[in-house]
């Protein structure tokens, strides 16, 4: 049986292997993620894997089977398309949406979800930027890079943040670093491992930011 427990762990490996752009994720990622010792991380990697929603290798991690890849996809439209009723109708703030999606996701039916999307007018991204999986799992093609990546002075449009935590989305907000927003890599400091940002408002402040943090942001030059 798929419990809430199984689909929370199944999209924290759709999320994390979407943000390593890689297919494989590492325990250490799992039990950071889902604030759980590195051995209950494992013993559930094992349990998803009886399931046939992973394949899991000692010491590299896990990785989404086709069916694991199904279920993570429901579960991902699900969240996002909650998280942009709340933004969108509700009134909540960008940065407190994703804890509300969290508890609703598990406890809604997939036929409110497609009304759902029907009331949003079938929206493509969710308040963060992030692509809402079609009603038959099909999501738009990823074309953009992190702002770490970013030639220095050069102006990018800011597409999705990558960070669910409250804090980050409250200073990228007050920083106006904004998905639809344009931005520009001042500078880069190798040896500090920082980057330099700033976004297109007059009024703006430059910003300081790990390359971990630059990594989270991701963009579209503007050539």
């Amino acid at each position: 049986m798929v419990t809430s427990t199984v689909e929370q762990y199944i999209k924290v490996l759709f999320s994390e292997a979407e943000r390593s752009e890689g297919q494989t994720v590492s325990m250490k990622q799992v039990s950071d993620s889902m604030q759980v010792t590195p051995g209950t991380a494992t013993s559930m990697a094992k349990h998803l894997a009886s399931l046939g929603l992973v394949d899991y290798t000692p010491r590299r991690g896990c990785r989404l089977t086709d069916r694991g890849m199904q279920l993570a996809l429901r579960m991902v439209r699900r969240h996002r398309l909650i998280e942009t009723f709340l933004e969108r109708t509700l009134g909540y703030d960008w940065s407190e949406v994703h804890a509300e999606a969290e508890q609703l996701e598990h406890a809604v039916s997939d036929r409110f979800i497609d009304r759902l999307d029907r009331f949003l007018s079938y929206p493509e991204t969710d308040p963060h930027g992030d692509p809402i999986p079609g009603i038959y799992g099909e999501v738009t093609a990823d074309r953009t890079i992190s702002l770490a990546e970013a030639r220095e002075g050069a102006s990018c449009t800011i597409v999705r943040i990558l960070d669910d935590s409250a804090e980050f989305l409250k200073l990228m907000q007050r920083m106006e670093l904004l998905p639809g927003e344009r931005c520009s890599l001042v500078s880069r400091d190798s040896a500090a491992g920082t980057v330099l940002v700033r976004s297109s408002h007059p009024s703006a402040d430059e910003l300081s930011l790990s390359a971990e943090a630059a990594e989270r942001i991701r963009v579209v030059p503007v050539s």
